[in-house]
């Protein structure tokens, strides 16, 4: 195998392959970046872990075609580091050697034979921007669990329904749902898949920062169910988690005879300012009351903080406490200028959902709910 391409390209490309090489993989071979060399001028760099592939594509010189495994993480350092000269990748017996000006690097190649084969990229089921789709797994997202003992809720919901797609996710003590509109390949499909949230959130920031269309395809009940995703040349696949999710959206309230309306940033700003002295587990208390709400946190002997902000209050005065974290994760995810706080009972869970003005009316295309934390008054 040999051939040349320029280190930009190449830096991008197995950068991008090597993201998501597990630390301590299974086997050693599934630590490797297999780079395919193809008479056409066309390199294919991939990696798989049993559970998430990735395939990248990316224009050469070719002057030997052929196929090598080689250490994906220690390549996509080397080749980061290269000098801004073209890169000319070639196999010597058992080791890779890559030379770009004056620098030059010999790798240990590994038995590509032993590499497994990648899965297939499922048919298309339909295309989304890529915009929308990055902004929406990112407001869904903050609201999955980190907890690898619970893998259900390490997953984002996935529900289509002809040109509707809902995310859904919850860690049990707060849930996101994000809404947006796509463009199916075949009319009135439906169906609903669980997508790893770590997974789903590194392509959607990857393929669909871009701005441009991002393909996807489903394979369900067909042994492996995978999702797949396309786009600009590059392509990862992953396995959909297995099990029944919780039925979530019965936790939102039909009526919320309360609601609060508040400019999102200086929120944001105070919230971050007064739990500065939240102790770690301990929350942030919001007092809601006619033109106001006063946040504070800390009591007794502790260090203590308060802030006032404007605010709009339809209905009773009403308190609650959140944990500061999960309160600026809802939040930030937001994106308006305004936040709508609705509320059934100081002990039941409050719905975020974002609004343009004041007086305006909210959204329903993202709503976070959270679980206020009880505390004694």
């Amino acid at each position: 195998m040999k051939f040349r391409v320029e280190r930009d390209v190449l830096a991008e490309a197995v950068t991008w392959t090597a993201r998501t090489l597990p630390t301590r993989p299974p086997a050693p071979v599934l630590a490797g970046v297999r780079i395919e060399a193809d008479a056409s001028g066309t390199i294919v760099l991939a990696s798989f872990d049993y559970e998430v592939s990735a395939r990248s594509e990316i224009a050469a010189e070719v002057a030997e075609p052929g196929t090598v495994l080689v250490s994906g993480r220690l390549l996509a350092e080397i080749s980061r580091a290269l000098p801004n000269k073209p890169v000319d990748v070639s196999v010597e017996g058992n080791k890779v050697v890559l030379t770009c000006g004056a620098s030059r690097f010999t790798l240990l190649t590994m038995p590509v034979e032993e590499y497994p084969t990648l899965p297939t990229l499922p048919e298309l089921t339909g295309t989304v921007s890529g915009d929308a789709l990055t902004h929406a797994v990112a407001q869904v997202s903050v609201a999955a669990s980190r907890d690898d003992t619970l893998p259900l809720l390490t997953g984002v919901r996935v529900e289509i329904e002809g040109e509707r797609i809902t995310l859904l996710a919850t860690d049990r003590y707060r849930l996101a749902l994000r809404e947006l509109t796509w463009t199916p390949a075949t009319p009135g499909y439906s169906t609903v898949a669980l997508v790893r949230a770590r997974t789903l959130n590194d392509v959607a920031k990857s393929l669909g920062s871009g701005g441009g269309l991002v393909n996807i395809g489903l394979s369900t009940g067909e042994g492996l169910d995978l999702i797949g995703f396309e786009a600009g040349g590059r392509q990862t696949t992953s396995q959909l988690v297995d099990g029944d999710y919780p039925a979530v959206r019965r936790l939102f309230p039909d009526a919320t005879p309360i609601h609060a309306v508040v400019p999102t940033q200086a929120l944001i700003d105070a919230a971050k300012r007064v739990s500065l002295v939240a102790e770690r587990n301990t929350p942030i208390r919001l007092a809601f009351s006619e033109g106001q709400v006063v946040l504070d946190a800390g009591q007794g002997d502790d260090a203590q903080a308060s802030e006032a902000l404007e605010a709009v209050l339809v209905g009773e005065d009403i308190q609650v406490a959140f944990n500061p974290q999960f309160l600026l994760d809802g939040l930030g995810a937001l994106g308006t200028d305004f936040v709508r706080l609705s509320f059934t009972h100081p002990n039941k869970p409050v719905e975020f959902t974002g609004q343009g003005s004041l007086d305006g009316e909210d959204s329903s295309e993202y709503r976070y709910l959270l679980v206020p934390i009880r505390f004694s008054s």
